[in-house]
């Protein structure tokens, strides 16, 4: 869930890694560090808080050099520690090393013990340092070669970036679970990024996706990046990329975000027909609700309205620590448009229902404003079981849907009807031309330890 960025090849890679960070703040809020590589010196600089409060001018100024990696970390509950912020840095015998890291390794645990072992010493909770142990404690002369040795033992969904003091090596899994991408800065050097979105406000012009299972290497004695194919590629990118995580004008793995999200809302409005529900409006729950609410509008030929109002200023729900405070939240970020809602049938859109309680919450807000009906609709299928491949989902009994039926979650959250797109229709908003990582919605854990 959290975002990476490397810059190669250009005098201003701190200041640039910003802006790419600045513009993926929706994939990580909690914590945000960039290293820097310069005269052989790596220099890091992470804290808690968003991109605009720790990297200002004075703290770009000391992250000197031309390339330069970071990392937004998403929120999670009960695990804060500054410690686990990245990049994470280590001293060894080959000199200076600083690592970011966007996913989730299944085989962590074991990997640690064994390490643990053998005499190492954590310095925090994160997967990603096993890396770091397993390259250092590797007797190869060359880094690229103790990092394919190191990823052999490494078992999960990830994009890594490695910095050097001279050079940067990109990883992306076999399966391309999480995304990355490659573009060409305007302004020289090269980025990589988890999302799209980053290139337009550095001034990058994309250039692919990085292949699942590929290494690219960036040398100062090369123009252009190195590729190797370190596994075979079995691509498998995640869905719910497309279903929430994305910002809607990126592009994962050649897919329109936004697209992707308005076919989901067409689906909807397909199987809603003839249903002999009649509502007045369609109302999305912003902001990753809008682009499947547009859709259902337009194939149902209802009207689209912003019933429902986005206080951008507060984080997101469902990570909060206690269900109060999720409560409270939902009423600080959402507030409805009572004299456009009074006396109307609604068909309210979401991306998701994970818990239910925010959901239960938006039914009855808009009822307590005098909405005459709620009909619930999902832009995407029922979630029953956690995702162990960097998505910070519950456990498997807090997920609504693995404990209740559809009409049991409709009661639930008192909507007048509930509906959710099936696999199938999913598959087919995004494009049924590959295989998706699904295993949220039907419990296929295809990445074996």
């Amino acid at each position: 869930m959290c975002a990476i960025v490397g810059i190669y090849g250009n005098e201003n890679a701190s200041r640039l890694a910003s802006i790419a960070l600045f513009a993926m703040q929706h994939r990580g809020q909690e914590a945000t560090g960039i290293s820097s590589s310069c005269d052989g010196k790596i220099f890091t600089k992470k804290d808690r808080g968003l991109v605009s409060e720790v990297f200002t001018d004075e703290a770009l100024a000391y992250l000197k050099g031309n390339m330069a990696i970071g990392h937004n970390r998403y929120s999670t509950a009960g695990g804060d520690s500054i410690l686990d912020a990245q990049p994470v840095f280590a001293k060894y015998k080959l000199g200076e090393i600083s690592i970011v890291h966007n996913g989730n390794l299944i085989n962590k645990d074991e990997v640690r013990q064994d390490l643990i072992d053998k005499g190492a010493i954590f310095q925090t909770g994160m997967d990603t340092e096993n890396l770091i142990h397993l390259i250092a404690k590797n007797t190869k002369d060359r880094l690229r070669d103790r990092i394919k040795e190191a990823l052999e033992r490494t078992v999960g969904a990830y994009c890594f970036i490695v910095q050097s003091r001279s050079k940067q090596f990109v990883i992306r899994d076999r399966y391309g679970i999480r995304p990355l991408s490659l573009g060409k800065l305007k302004s020289g050097g090269y980025i990589v990024a988890s999302e799209t979105c980053a290139f337009d406000l550095v001034g990058a012009d994309f250039i692919r996706d990085v292949n699942p299972g590929e290494m690219l290497i960036f040398d100062e004695d090369k123009d252009e990046p190195e590729s190797i194919q370190l596994f075979e590629a079995q691509p498998r990118p995640c869905a719910f990329e497309y279903v929430y995580f994305a910002r809607p004008d990126s592009v994962i793995d050649g897919k329109n975000v936004y697209r992707t999200r308005e076919n989901m809302g067409k689906a909807l409005a397909t199987n809603d027909k003839d249903n002999g529900i009649h509502v007045d409006m369609v109302v999305p729950v912003p902001d990753s609700g809008v682009p499947a609410a547009l859709g259902y509008a337009a194939e149902s030929g209802i009207p689209f309205e912003y019933g429902i109002i986005r206080n951008h200023y507060v984080g997101r729900t469902f990570i909060e620590p206690t269900q109060e405070m999720r409560d409270i939240k939902v009423r600080m970020k959402l507030s409805p448009m009572k004299s456009l809602i009074a006396g109307k049938s609604l068909l309210v859109i979401d991306d998701s229902i994970v818990r239910g309680t925010t959901s239960k919450r938006i039914v009855k807000m808009l009822k307590d404003a005098g909405a005459k009906e709620v009909h619930f609709r999902v832009a995407s299928p029922e979630i029953k079981f956690p995702c162990y491949y960097g998505i910070d989902t519950p456990n498997k009994e807090e997920l609504i849907s693995n404990n209740m039926s559809i009409e049991e979650v409709r009661e639930y959250i008192e909507a007048d009807s509930l509906a959710y797109l099936s696999v199938d229709d999913l598959v087919d908003a995004i494009g049924n031309d590959r295989n998706y990582a699904l295993e949220s919605f039907n419990g296929d854990y295809f990445v074996k330890a």
